[in-house]
């Protein structure tokens, strides 16, 4: 990095020298001595050089990051006119010239500076636009700064709009903002854009090491990086702590790291170590007097929190690059520390400490003890560590369901073997019987629907247990436990029997989004709708299956199957609607009244429940005769 260059005071030989912030006292004055903002720096100074000017850049950033600086800088370049006063535009101001030195004091009439969070009104941007006909009194552009342009009301963005995108030749516009998504977007679109990024950790430690050098004041490496930690990328944030820090340190001795810590009101690194490892221990107690002490030595509740969350996410980052340990600028204590924790803890316990302390602090900022809720989060840290993660527990089912006894033991007398099926019912399938399969129709029913229905002995539990006591390999079934239902001989009956059952939403699944393909007491085989949920078939096996007792076997097919029962009883609907149409007498209705429609057809005859089954022609069976 180039030297630094104080900025210009504008004091008289004879006034004495007042005190100046390091903020303004080393604010850059040319491209060079911007840091962290290559991308900015590389592009316009391409333009100059080559003559490229827009004519109205628009620079947005997080605050202190040198938006109204790299704009003053910009006035600077295009108005410097060199030592001798013949240059013209260039990307390295000479800042001796009249004009550099009007425009670093901010004194240079052609150079207007305007703050819209205090000047929003439609009125301060016409006075502007008023002056931008007018060309400059002695530089070569006039320039308008506006800083936090998305203030500005939207009138005042409407007035601005035809200037910006046509104004003359001898006018530039530079804006800054915070809030680019409040600009609207047809200044957006009339503005060259630069997104300035947040200054890394490492660049601002070694500028704010060379200021303190030029200050001649005495830090530790290790208190550079704790303000620059705290700057969180922003050059002003940081220069502010830095010379709060060298007032600290005003005795004349090095500013040390403890002091800075002190200072900020945060925690020794060591001890947030000490902590998260007692928290994730599950030693509750320990963790407490360790937060206290913190607490009691100036640490903030909410910067503790901050604190383990910074440690979490970097234990996460050992955990995944080893290497990230091994950085130059991590403390040899900071990176044994830190291997031995990552190496103890897991992936999943580290995401779990990550997610509860993350809503731990919002909890600790709004809460009115910062403290106490600090405390109980640490608390429910501690008692969470202890807990299994999800695939250990699903590791530990699994394990105990392998030691698990055999639901037949050896010791207990096997059942008596079932008889011995006739020679027919071997060949066909059909069960023995004494040990009915549940998924068969009745006797009188073909040897064939007994074996669709029936359920296959692998997948029967009871049936896997059956070989170790019945001496029988013909009978391999053990007599299934008895249903709660019928069952049912039809994909409709089905429908009903799941109604019975109050199973409602399952039963309106099975009208609305299944069209079947193959049905067999047992097994059912369809294809489901575009709005059918993906687990509609393993519930329907399960609930038919605790409501009959036997196991179903339900599959999904690529058929196009029948339609669905909701779209049988609509066909049926609208046929009963085409056939009344055809009566005379209505057909003679729908004439007299254009437009009427037939909504509903009612059956006049008695219902089913109401009247004993009849032909609904002769009711009475001495009629036909």
């Amino acid at each position: 990095m180039n030297d630094l260059t104080p900025d210009s005071t504008g004091r008289g030989p004879g006034e004495a020298a007042a005190y100046r912030v390091l903020a303004r006292k080393y604010r850059p004055q040319n491209f060079d001595e911007m840091i962290g903002q290559d991308a900015l720096v590389r592009t316009l100074t391409n333009a100059i050089q080559t003559d490229r000017l827009a004519h109205a850049w628009l620079l947005t950033g997080v605050r202190g990051v040198g938006k109204t600086t790299a704009a003053r800088i910009i006035a600077l370049a295009l108005n410097c006119t060199g030592p001798d006063g013949t240059g013209g535009p260039t990307a390295k101001p000479c800042g001796q010239c009249q004009d550099c030195r009007a425009i670093a004091e901010g004194r240079h009439p052609d150079v207007l500076e305007m703050d819209a969070a205090s000047r929003t009104g439609v009125d301060d941007v016409r006075e502007l636009i008023e002056g931008v006909r007018y060309r400059p009194s002695s530089a070569r552009y006039k320039v308008y700064i506006i800083d936090e342009v998305h203030m500005l009301s939207t009138n005042a963005f409407n007035a601005l709009l035809k200037t910006l995108e046509e104004p003359p030749e001898h006018v530039k516009f530079v804006f800054a903002t915070t809030e680019v998504r409040k600009v609207p977007v047809t200044v957006l679109s009339r503005c060259q854009r630069f997104d300035l990024r947040r200054v890394s950790e490492e660049v601002l430690s070694a500028h704010f090491a060379t200021i303190a050098e030029a200050e001649g004041a005495a830090i530790e490496p290790g208190a550079i990086r704790l303000i620059a930690r705290a700057a969180d990328g922003s050059v002003r944030d940081g220069l502010s702590i830095l010379d709060q820090a060298l007032a600290t340190g005003g005795g004349g001795g090095p500013i040390t790291e403890d002091a800075v810590r002190a200072m900020l009101g945060l925690a020794d690194r060591s001890q947030v170590f000490t902590l998260f490892d007692a928290v994730m221990k599950g030693e509750i107690a320990a963790a407490l007097a360790q937060l206290s002490a913190q607490h009691a030595a100036g640490a903030d509740a909410e910067c503790v929190i901050g604190d383990l969350l910074d440690l979490t996410h970097w234990l996460t980052r050992v955990k995944i690059t080893p290497a990230v340990a091994d950085d130059p600028v991590v403390p040899e204590a900071e990176r044994v520390l830190g291997r031995k924790l990552a190496d103890g803890l897991t992936m999943a316990a580290l995401a779990r400490a990550w997610q509860m302390l993350l809503k731990g602090l919002s909890e600790v900022q709004g809460a009115p003890q910062p403290m106490q809720a600090a405390e109980m989060v640490l608390v429910r840290l501690a008692f969470a560590s202890g807990l299994p993660s999800p695939a250990e527990l699903v590791q530990r089912i699994e394990a105990e369901g392998a030691r698990a006894p055999a639901p037949a033991p050896a010791s207990q007398p096997a059942p008596p073997p079932a008889p011995q099926p006739p020679p027919q019912a071997a060949r066909s399938g059909a069960p023995a019987s004494g040990s009915p399969s549940l998924g068969a129709p009745s006797s009188g029913a073909p040897s064939s629907g007994s074996a669709a229905g029936s359920p296959s002995p692998s997948s029967n539990p009871a049936s896997r247990a059956a070989p170790q006591a019945a001496p029988a390999p013909e009978a391999e079934d053990e007599p299934a436990r008895e249903p709660t239902a019928a069952m049912p001989d039809s994909f409709e009956a089905v429908v009903e029997l799941l109604d019975g059952a109050r199973e409602g939403r399952l039963a309106a699944e099975l009208r609305t989004q299944v069209h079947l393909v193959r049905y067999a007491p047992g097994r059912i085989e369809f294809r489901p709708g575009e709005r059918a949920e993906s687990t509609l078939a393993a519930r329907l096996g399960g609930t038919l299956q605790r409501l009959t007792g036997a196991r179903w076997a339900i599959s999904l097919s690529g058929e196009a199957g029948a339609p669905t029962l909701a779209q049988q009883v609509q066909s049926l609907e609208d046929a009963r609607k085409r056939e009344a149409a055809a009566q005379p007498l209505v057909k003679a209705a729908l004439e007299a009244f254009p437009g009427a429609r037939i909504t509903e057809v009612r059956e006049t005859a008695p219902s089913p429940e109401e009247a004993p089954l009849a032909d609904p022609e002769s009711e009475n069976p001495e009629d036909e005769e």
